[in-house]
Formats: C-alpha cells, structure tokens, sequence
C-alpha cells in the first residue's frame, strides 16, 4: 500500500510522518534550513498483521510546490489529510483534497494535527468544517482523526486506522506491461544510476531489459528494492527503486516524469483523448486550445485543450477534450491525470485517458465522439466489442491492445474471446464485427458483378481496382484476408491479381478470341520454355507489334504473364516454376535456391532461369541479398488462391 500526505503548509506533515515512521522525510539541506518540505520525500513502515511494508509519500504543501506534490500523489492507494486544528481548511487545504479527487482517490483518513493548540470547542469547529469540505468529494466518507506529534495524543489510534487500511486493500493485480512512473533519479558509488518511482502496473524482475520512455533508450536491471526491501521483483503498488544500466547511459537521460517500461509499452504519442472535469470553483469556463500543464504520472508536459464537445467546458461539468502536447508522453487507457493552468499557479481540471492513440484529424465528428463513449467501457471486452460495432473499416488491433496495456498473452485471450473476424498479418491485424465483415465481401463481389456487366470481355478486376473501388477503405493486408475468405467460399477466382466472379466467363471480341485461339496452345505446348514474341508472330502470320500488344493486354485481363521482355506465361505454367523454387528452397538447409539447380530442375536453361528468378524478385516471391536468393512469401500470396 502507498500512503501520500496532503494539506496545507505548516500543518505537520512531516512531523506526523516522523510520528508514525520514525523517519525525517525532509532529506534536503534547503529543506532542514527553511524548516519546510521543498521536494517529495520518502518513508516505509510494516503495517498491519502481516507486516506488509507500507510506503509513505510526504508532499510539500506550499503553493509554489504543487508540482512537486502531484508527482506524488498519481497513483497512490490512501490519503492522509493533514489539517491543523489552530488553522483548520486553509488554501492547499482545499487545492489538495481537489486534486484527490480529481485523481479518484476515494480511501483515506483525515489527521487533524495540533490539538494541543486547540481547545475542545475550536476541535468541534474544525471537525464541521472539515465534514462540509469533504462532502461533494469522493473522500466523504474518511474519518476525522484528532492527534498531536508533540504529545502523541491520537497516534496510536491514527496508526491502528493505517494497520486496518493495510490489511484491507488488496495488492493491485500485477496484469499489463510494466510501467514505472520515475520521479527521483541518483547515483550510489559501486551501482551505478537508481530510478525511484511507482509501479502502475505489472511486474519486473532483475536482470529484465525495459525501455526508458518517451526516449526510447533500452536498459538492463541491476537490482531492485521493492518497498524498501532488496528483491527479486517490483510489482504494480510498490514504490520501487530499481538499479538500471545502458549503453553509454548516464544519469542526466533520466528526468522525473519519464518511464521505465516493458517493451510492448514503449508507445510515446503527441496527443490523447480524454474525459476531464472542470473544477466548480473555476472563475470562467475552460475554452478551446486553451494551453495547460499536464501532470501524468510524475511528469509535467506544457500541452492545448481541444474541446471535443462544444467550444467551452463550465466550471463543475465534464466533457470530452483531446490534450494536445508540445512534446511525446506514455500514457494508457486509465491513467489519471491534471491539468494546471499556463502559469502552473492554478489547478483547473483533471480527468482520465481514453484513447492514447487518436486521430489529429476528424477527432470532433459525431461518429468519432461515439467510438470515444464506447472506448470509456470499463473491460477490454466490452470496449472492444462497443467500438468494433461502430466501425465498419475495422479496428487495429495492435493498437486497441497498446491503449490497454495488454501483454501479448493477454491480447490472443481477449481476441479469441470475442466476436469478431481478425484480418491482415500479426503486424498489421484489424478486427471486424461479423456484420461489418459480411457487408465488405457483398460490397466485393457487388463490384465485381458491375465490372463484369460493364466489361463482359475482361476477365476480371485487378486487386488493386477492387479495393480502390470500395466505400469501406481498408489496408492491404486487411484486403488480402478478405479476398482470401471470398476464394474460400466459392464467391470468387484469383488469377494473379486478377479477380473474378466464380460464375463468370471473360467474353473477348471476336478478332481477339480468334487469335487467342492460335496462341493459347502455342503458350501451353511450350510447358515450361513458352516461345517468345517473334516465334508467336511466325506461326500465327502476325507482325511482331501486334503479338506483342495483343499478349500485353491479355497480361491486364490475367490470361498471361509477362516474364520478361519478349516472354510471356500462362498463368499455370509461372507457378509450375514457383513450386520448383519452393522444393528448392525447402531441401536448402540454408533455405536458398541455387540458380544452377534451378535450371537443372526447370531445363530452361541459364539465361531464361536467371530472367524467371528476377521476375520473382520483382513480384516479391523471392528476395535476392549478397547471401543469395530466398522465398520471401506464400505461394498463394502472390499467385492467387483458386
């Protein structure tokens, strides 16, 4: 459990930490002479029945040190509210406890300090006070607890209220990536460069490799103190301080409010989509492409409102808005954020990530507005199946799982759990609701059977055409998976990049038809070694042109295949070649395909060998490096499934 401290300046804070730890939080030389905490500092104590380790947050409250206080206070499980009893509410008193609330802590305990100052009727007072600040909040609910760090007055029963919070809040499940949020970097001679931070979310172990994020520098773990306490592993609700090291890494690549991350979280983005609330007290309305500063995490990033939802958000109200930033961030779906005004003097709003990877264009449009409302769903299955509903072009799924912070294993459960049609590749995988899925392949073949009308000579549309010619844009690979599944259920016929109806048969003109007839079966008789252009032109009695044009236009209806400059294909005959190539590269134990045995196996000869191996090349069958020459793709990803 973390506990943080919260209140006004002067109100011992420090001291009741000291009270309940026996640790001085205020480590600074600037600190101990001004007599005031400046910077965050630190203390752990064993806590209820089973020990466990709790840390404490000691935060400075005064006013020019709030930035200081929120990088401690984001991810915390229970508040101390420190409220003095002479003072009683005062300033940060009150900016405090609304930036508890703004961060959804709901669980915690008010400490009301100094009693040996006040009398019984100014206790009552303060006590009513405080009942009336905490009404509207979340914290509502938290016990007013009378104490005194001088006289000790009240302390054990503070401390019994901690021990009972630490054995009823759970431990956080430790699912997700790990991510640590860094708010305190140092050197120890002999070890190297220490990060402090809280753990958001899964678990790290020694000798793990994470990623140092927004930059993007990999580093090893040397050690880990969980707690305060050397381990093993760090884990979702620790305070961690982790020994790292790198690569040419010093300490002055590591700042408060960067991350150490697992590598699937290692996702900065400029901007994210969010729901946010103005505070009531707010003198005026918070308007669009107003410039804040975001605290998220242990960071502070200068960024702009844009309001989603109408041109203003009203102090007390909540809208839709994406934070804009002036440079990249880690953020995820969940995570808690505020939001200061441009001077930093003022805390104006806070609210919650929905969506960290948003779109910078139409990010106002009523149909993007619904997918945001559906993202809000508190499961990964449920937002998933909201928003696969309402995008007919699909959802990237490697995306949707980088917003959530899902482990791999975590995402293949999620996908094979839903209802849902997975296409492309696993870099490029979309998700489609069955319904949506269905409308694209009848949009598909409805194209088809126009072009087929249109053109009842062609044999087919080219891929490219057909994809173009769709409402529903999709990416490539996306569109491969679906003229796959078209092939499979007998809706279509892929020649090459030429597809057609099942049901339909090419009808040429019949100048063309006559002529297809006297070299279709020069073309099949040649087998693997068809004749050239001018061989065709002799027996057919043709010039040589009009061979050539008449066999290039056949090559765009995808009755041939042009290999090389005077040689052309059938169709079957190139993936006769191709599967030559393929057993080649199989029987390699290097898997390459040696130009000599291919021309062996095809006995085409070297030179037209060398002509078919450069065609694959280009289609991309095959790739050819210094090393030699390997298949780089499916057969029937290149040549069609029929």
């Amino acid at each position: 459990m973390i506990i943080a401290t919260a209140g006004h300046i002067d109100h011992g804070k420090t001291l009741l930490v000291k009270s309940l730890t026996g640790v001085d939080t205020d480590r600074l030389p600037e600190e101990k002479a001004r007599g005031l905490t400046i910077d965050l500092g630190f203390a752990y104590q064993p806590l209820g029945e089973n020990g466990a380790i709790v840390g404490f947050v000691d935060v400075p409250g005064h006013e020019k040190f709030i930035r200081n206080m929120l990088a401690g206070v984001t991810n915390i499980d229970y508040a101390l509210l420190v409220i003095a009893a002479d003072d009683g509410p005062m300033p940060q008193t009150r900016e405090h406890l609304a930036i508890l609330d703004l961060l959804g802590v709901s669980r915690g305990v008010v400490a009301l300090t100094k009693i040996d100052r006040a009398d019984a009727d100014r206790i009552a007072e303060v006590s009513t006070q405080i009942s009336n600040l905490l009404a509207p909040t979340k914290l509502a609910d938290m016990e007013i607890m009378p104490v005194s760090a001088i006289t000790g007055d009240g302390i054990g029963d503070l401390k019994a209220n901690l021990e009972l919070a630490a054995e009823d809040i759970q431990a956080r499940a430790t699912d997700g990536n790990f991510r640590l949020s860094v708010d305190r970097c140092f050197t120890i001679p002999g070890a190297g460069i220490v990060a402090t931070g809280t753990v958001f979310s899964g678990q790290v172990g020694d000798d793990d490799h994470v990623i140092l994020s927004p930059e993007g520098v990999e580093v090893r773990i040397r050690g880990i103190h969980a707690q305060n306490t050397q381990s093993k592993t760090g884990q979702a609700g620790q305070r961690c301080a982790i020994n790292i090291a790198g690569r040419g890494l010093s300490k002055s690549q590591v700042h408060r409010g960067d991350w150490l991350v697992a590598k699937h979280a290692h996702n900065p983005t400029a901007r994210f989509d969010a729901r946010i609330k103005v505070l009531p007290g707010e003198p005026r309305s918070l308007k669009h492409w107003t410039p804040v500063h975001v605290h998220l995490g242990a960071g502070d990033v200068p960024g702009r409102v844009a309001v989603l939802e109408g041109r203003a958000i009203e102090p007390g109200e909540e809208a839709l808005v994406q934070i804009v930033f002036d440079r990249r961030v880690n953020a995820i779906k969940g995570d808690k954020f505020i939001l200061r005004d441009q001077t930093a003097r003022r805390t104006m709003a806070g609210g919650t990530v929905i969506d960290p990877f948003p779109p910078a264009r139409g990010r106002a449009r009523p149909e993007r507005l619904a997918v945001l409302k559906a993202m809000e769903s508190p499961t990964p299955g449920d937002s998933l199946a909201g928003v696969l509903a309402l995008l007919p072009g699909g959802l990237d799924l490697r995306q949707f799982s980088r917003s959530w912070n899902l482990t791999p294993d975590e995402a293949v459960a999620l996908w094979e759990n839903a209802e849902m049609i997975r296409a492309g590749t696993d870099d490029v995988s979309f998700g489609f609701a069955v319904p949506h899925w269905e409308a694209l392949k009848y949009l598909s073949t409805e194209s088809l059977d126009a072009w087929h009308k249109a053109k009842p000579e062609s044999p087919g549309l080219t891929l490219s055409n057909l994809r173009a010619g769709l409402s529903t844009r999709v990416p490539v690979l996306v569109f491969a998976t679906l003229v796959d599944h078209l092939v499979r259920d007998g809706k279509i016929t892929r020649n090459g990049e030429v597809a057609s109806l099942t049901t339909h048969a090419a009808q040429m003109a019949p100048e063309d038809n006559a002529l297809w007839q006297k070299i279709e079966p020069l073309l099949i008789d040649g087998g693997l070694r068809p004749p050239i252009v001018h061989e065709i032109a002799d027996e057919t009695n043709q010039p040589p042109k009009k061979i050539e044009g008449f066999l290039k236009r056949m090559t765009k209806q995808g009755r041939v295949r042009q290999v090389a400059a005077n040689r052309f294909y059938p169709p079957e005959a190139v993936e006769g070649l191709a599967k030559i190539a393929t057993d080649l590269a199989t029987a390699d134990t290097n898997g390459m395909i040696d130009v000599r045995a291919f021309r062996d196996q095809s006995a085409i000869g070297r030179n037209l060998a060398i002509e078919v191996l450069e065609y694959f090349d280009k289609l991309g069958f095959t790739h050819r490096s210094q090393d030699g020459r390997k298949i780089v793709k499916p057969m029937e990803d290149v040549f069609g499934k029929n």
